[in-house]
């Protein structure tokens, strides 16, 4: 306190004088004794204890811990009620008044928290229930630990795979795991609804028309097959609208424009094709790939079109006059997936040498390169309602910022090659495997809500049963995944689940959580 260091200001003051005038004599210095002041002991034993416990100690149940010794914890005897103390009794009592009093006003939410604490991350909790409006300060089992906000605590006993807590329940702690374990949204489980088969391949690629009526798919037999959404959800024999062929290898990319009437498509046979949907012709072709396709993202506000492939670079064209703008070059393997957005950066690709490239689209650079990943990078998505994206490879999905590509957090669980990634409005984050498993996280906090195993087709090998793409539609109802049995399933979420039915895990959470943290 600053009343505290003037009056001890004062003392030293009056004792410097004294040595001067009595030319320094030990006997003078020895004749001042400074008088007694409560408040300034106060402030010096709260000094001390800092200074000696920088981890405050449990008490035993018997004795208390010295607060003026020598910080080896002694045990001495209570002191009984209204017995003779000294001054650093008190000031250790007034000093655990203090805490009581400050914790009694903080869980009546009277109380502010001084800004010193803040800063230090200090809060005072109590480690067992105790009945806060009475008197604790007789009490020996309370005696034992002093309160000081801003102090690190030692870890307490843990029994049965409980916390428990020795005598002296006031304790200081500083930043708590559990403070920081985020509470999962609720989601409904997702079950398998529809299976179609009408691909006589692998189906490798789907993309949704932006009225949500359609989606089309792309596979290894060459074609493009379009659906009407409504009528494939529910089985009907006349779900197919449309076959289109052209291509003389697997299609592999996939996109419709929100502008134009066109479907684009990109596949192994190095071409990249427009398709107009009101003849249902081909009208451009775009050249220049010098191997196969792998990738295709439409930019959302420009007419412009991004292509990746086998050649390690991404292509930037000008949709209309079939240009070139850029080659974007600098990855060592092929690119396996695209993202497009209308902030910097504007492009985003993934690359099977494990890499991810933020780009400028402007003048055709890129701004950040991320190396986080030690697998292949096989799967970029990115939601609707925040600037972040999300990176899936055989060692485990990535959560980024937008902006300027910063690691926020690693989902881990999925032990396999991700080929497939999806979010949907709800936050329902769902990755595909090559494997054939399929799990699906609350995309807030990584947690896993479903760890499930798609269907393989009867007759189908066991080899068969992988994931190749995936997509929600527009209303985030619907998911679509290609597969290698030739099949295209339509997952829907469970309409008699709920949270009493399929609750969330929290104690599992809990302790991923504090597992990953250390």
């Amino acid at each position: 306190p600053v009343e505290a260091a003037a009056k001890s200001a004062q003392h030293s003051l009056k004792r410097a004088r004294l040595l001067f005038d009595n030319g320094g004599s030990a006997s003078a210095a020895s004749s001042f004794v400074p008088p007694a002041d409560e408040a300034l002991h106060k402030s010096a034993v709260a000094r001390r204890i800092r200074m000696q416990y920088p981890v405050l100690p449990s008490a035993t149940n018997t004795g208390t811990t010295s607060a003026d010794g020598d910080g080896e914890g002694e045990e001495k005897e209570a002191p009984k009620e209204g017995a003779g103390k000294s001054m650093t009794h008190r000031s250790v009592a007034a000093l655990r008044q203090e805490a009581i009093a400050r914790l009694r006003d903080t869980s009546s939410g009277t109380a502010t928290t001084d800004a010193k604490d803040r800063a230090s991350g200090g809060a005072i909790v109590v480690h067992r229930e105790v009945d806060l409006t009475s008197d604790v300060s007789g009490s020996a089992t309370n005696a034992g630990v002093l309160a000081l906000p801003g102090q690190k605590v030692a870890q307490t006993a843990t029994q049965d795979g409980k916390e428990t807590v020795r005598p002296g329940g006031i304790l200081v702690k500083g930043s708590s795991q559990s403070r920081d374990i985020a509470t999962p949204k609720w989601h409904a489980p997702w079950r398998l609804s529809t299976v179609l088969s009408s691909h006589l391949g692998w189906v490798r690629s789907v993309a949704f028309d932006p009225t949500n009526d359609m989606f089309a798919t792309g596979g290894a037999d060459r074609v493009i097959k379009i659906f009407d959404l409504a009528k494939a959800s529910v089985g009907a024999s006349d779900a197919l609208k449309l076959t289109l062929t052209g291509h003389i290898s697997p299609v592999r990319g996939l996109a419709f424009s929100d502008r134009h009437p066109y479907l684009f498509s990109g596949g192994e046979d190095k071409m990249v094709k427009c398709w107009d949907l009101e003849t249902n012709q081909v009208i451009r072709h775009y050249h220049g790939h010098l191997s196969g396709v792998f990738c295709l993202k439409l930019h959302p506000t420009l007419d412009i079109l991004v292509t990746g492939g086998r050649d390690a670079v991404a292509r930037v064209w000008d949709m209309r006059s079939k240009q070139q703008i850029f080659c974007l070059g600098g990855h060592d393997n092929t690119v396996g997936a695209i993202l497009t957005k209308s902030t910097d950066p504007q492009i985003i690709t993934a690359s099977y040498d494990a890499t991810i490239k933020l780009w400028d689209l402007v003048a055709g650079k890129v701004m950040t390169t991320l190396t986080h990943h030690k697998k292949s990078v096989r799967a970029l998505a990115q939601p609707t309602f925040e600037n972040t994206f999300v990176s899936g490879a055989a060692d485990n999905i990535k959560k980024w910022q937008g902006k300027d590509g910063r690691f926020i957090q690693n989902c881990t669980g999925h032990k396999a090659v991700i080929n497939a990634l999806a979010i949907n409005d709800d936050g329902v984050l769902m990755s595909g495997a090559d494997n054939g498993t399929m799990n699906f996280w609350d995309y807030g906090t990584g947690h896993c809500f479903q760890q499930t195993e798609t269907i393989a087709q009867p007759g189908s090998l066991d080899a068969e049963n992988g994931i190749y793409a995936a997509e929600f539609d527009l209303t985030g109802t619907r998911l679509i995944t290609c597969e290698a049995d030739k099949s295209v399933k339509i997952w829907k979420q469970d309409e008699n689940a709920s949270e009493l039915t399929h609750p969330i895990d929290m104690p599992a959470w809990r302790k991923k959580c504090i597992a990953e943290s250390k």
